[in-house]
């Protein structure tokens, strides 16, 4: 019998939409990241960004053609989500009704926007040493790494 692999973690998340350029300058306004490195056709147009998350990274890819995500959608964690309301609505977003910091790109792309210190998600040290970073849990993040065995 053989054993089936573990999941141990997202490398990246692609995104589909129609632009890449545009859409680098629409998250360009909201983050604060590097790009990992892109990829242009044969007549020059940019098919594919990559933004730098450290071990993980964020593909723009072009060619959406499916319409707005309903409840489909992903977390997007950031160190600090206290600009993002408002910088997402300076750049177009549309900000869905909920508890949550979710919001629609022009493409109809749902992220949601999650902070560092309040979930379980965790950076090794030499991950968060090399991206400039030194954050935090909160106690009830903290709480639940301990109750896993991961603190």
């Amino acid at each position: 019998m053989s054993q089936k692999p573990r999941l141990v973690g997202l490398n990246h998340i692609a995104l589909e939409v129609a632009d890449v350029q545009e859409a680098l300058d629409f998250y360009g306004a909201i983050f604060d990241f590097e790009l990992r490195g892109s990829h242009r056709n044969d007549d020059g147009l940019m098919e594919m960004a990559f933004l730098d998350m450290g071990d993980q990274f964020l593909a723009l890819s072009r060619g959406r053609r499916q319409g707005p995500d309903d409840a489909r959608h992903f977390g997007l964690v950031v160190d600090d989500r206290s600009a993002v309301r408002e910088l997402a609505t300076a750049a177009g977003a549309k900000f869905l009704d909920g508890k949550f910091v979710d919001f629609l790109d022009p493409w109809g792309n749902r992220i949601e926007i999650v902070e560092y210190a309040d979930l379980q998600f965790s950076k090794t040290d030499a991950v968060l040493k090399a991206m400039s970073l030194s954050l935090g849990k909160t106690p009830k993040a903290l709480d639940e790494l301990a109750k896993k065995g991961m603190m």
